[in-house]
């Protein structure tokens, strides 16, 4: 279409310029012949447009691979990268240069609940009715929206919780892979029996957070339960002490006291790998960041790996929680929209995808419909594609609410090691959010 309004628009301007040297000077077609030449040029012309990238060095390969591929495509356009710096330094940066009208055409950022604190409907571009949106999936939507309107697109793969397993484990034992947690346990029981010395589960407690995971990986059971549960409890009107499926994730907690390895409040990170890929423990429950650790560390064991979601209590709505992919959004304000959309759109292909793909290796399934994992993907993520494909997904509960209590992995140690019960820290869980809450200003607190 450019191209034949180009053609279209020429042709018009020579034939202005015959008739003028035919018929001698006309201030009303000359005026016509250089407003249709303005238009031309200004079709022609070259455009910068500026984006805010974090400073870590995955963000910044993707950045600048999806960039060099959008030039190619789109040679009259320039992308320049402005580097943010990382963590809280970042976070206010972002802040303060919407808040200043500083901003970037395009900015990389967070999905999840801290989007709103960039006041959305202020600052940002709804992208709602975008191209793009038909080929993303659902349950991103989600994760980057707000008062119902869609401001973000995905510009990486994604990430999720859930069980990782040595598969020759499993195979010399004759396990199959639980679909309900009932099944799971009763795994978990089998290897504690006949694993001559294998621990059932690996817990690294000394990276303190680690302890959340098999919390945190519930989130789809609780929604699949109470599909209402996020907005409740967000408003206060939810609670983790009486909702049972919410309940239950800390319950699961209680569940494996005394099936992890004998060291786990001593041990790290680093070390369960090791014993995941040395089969010297059969299951981690972790979230999928770690892939690209055992690809650096042990790239001939990344094969033996699996994955499985956390599993429920039925086996017909086993699912799979997801830590979705940062996002990047268009400042309202910006002088360049339809150049910054095209970027977006662009991002959001599978052309964008493939740009990825080529330059980090995923961690999980792309959120963009058709986008295919490169040959070479490992099979733990492969493991993940069956519930994308299902539907059967759903964001981790920080990604739809802003609601998390700082003390929390304080209440899945207590629980996992037998200290206290899981309704115990279910019921000081809900005190220790209260005041972040409260800070937040959230409604109903």
């Amino acid at each position: 279409m450019k191209m034949k309004r180009k053609t279209f628009i020429t042709s018009s301007v020579l034939i202005i310029s015959g008739l003028l040297s035919a018929c001698g000077s006309n201030n009303s077609a000359s005026d016509t012949g250089n407003s249709a030449s303005a238009s031309a040029d200004k079709e022609q012309a070259n455009v910068k447009i500026t984006a805010m990238v974090g400073s870590d060095t995955d963000n910044q390969n993707t950045a600048k691979a999806l960039i060099a591929a959008f030039e190619q495509k789109f040679p009259h356009i320039t992308v320049e990268i402005e580097i943010s710096p990382g963590g809280t330094e970042g976070d206010n940066l972002t802040k303060t240069k919407l808040a200043t009208g500083d901003m970037t055409d395009v900015f990389f950022y967070n999905s999840g609940s801290l989007l709103q604190a960039l006041n959305p409907e202020q600052n940002l571009l709804d992208l709602t009715n975008e191209p793009f949106q038909a080929n993303v999936e659902d349950s991103f939507k989600s994760s980057v929206s707000f008062n119902g309107k869609v401001y973000g697109a995905p510009y990486q793969a994604s990430g999720a919780g859930g069980w990782f397993y040595n598969k020759q484990v499993y195979a010399d034992l004759g396990l199959t892979v639980p679909k309900t947690w009932d099944e799971l346990m009763k795994n978990v029981r089998t290897i504690e029996e006949k694993g001559n010395g294998i621990a059932p589960i690996i817990g690294t407690f000394k990276d303190t957070w680690t302890s959340q995971l098999i919390f945190l990986s519930d989130y789809y059971n609780v929604q699949a339960e109470a599909p209402e549960f996020a907005a409740d409890y967000t408003v206060n009107k939810a609670k983790y002490e009486t909702t049972p499926s919410a309940l239950r994730s800390f319950e699961k907690l209680q569940d494996i006291v005394g099936y992890m390895n004998k060291d786990y409040l001593a041990t790290n990170l680093d070390s369960g790998l090791k014993m995941l890929v040395e089969g010297k423990g059969a299951h981690y429950p972790m979230l999928s960041l770690i892939i690209p650790t055992i690809l650096q560390n042990t790239p001939d064991k990344i094969n033996d790996i699996g994955f499985f979601a956390q599993p429920g209590d039925r086996a017909d709505a086993n699912g799979l929680t997801v830590w979705m992919p940062n996002s990047v959004y268009i400042y309202k304000n910006s002088k360049h929209l339809e150049e910054a959309k095209q970027f977006v759109n662009f991002i959001a292909s599978v052309e964008g995808m493939e740009a990825v793909a080529g330059a980090s290796k995923p961690q999980g399934p792309y959120v963009i419909k058709g986008a295919k994992m490169p040959e070479d993907t490992p099979q733990a993520v492969k493991d993940m594609l069956p519930y994308f494909e299902e539907g059967k997904t759903s964001p981790a509960l920080e990604f739809l609410s802003p609601v998390k209590g700082p003390n929390l992995e304080s209440f899945t140690i207590q629980v996992a090691s037998g200290q206290i019960s899981a309704l115990d820290a279910a019921a000081a869980y809900d005190k220790d959010v209260e005041k972040q809450a409260q800070q937040l200003g959230l409604t109903g607190w």
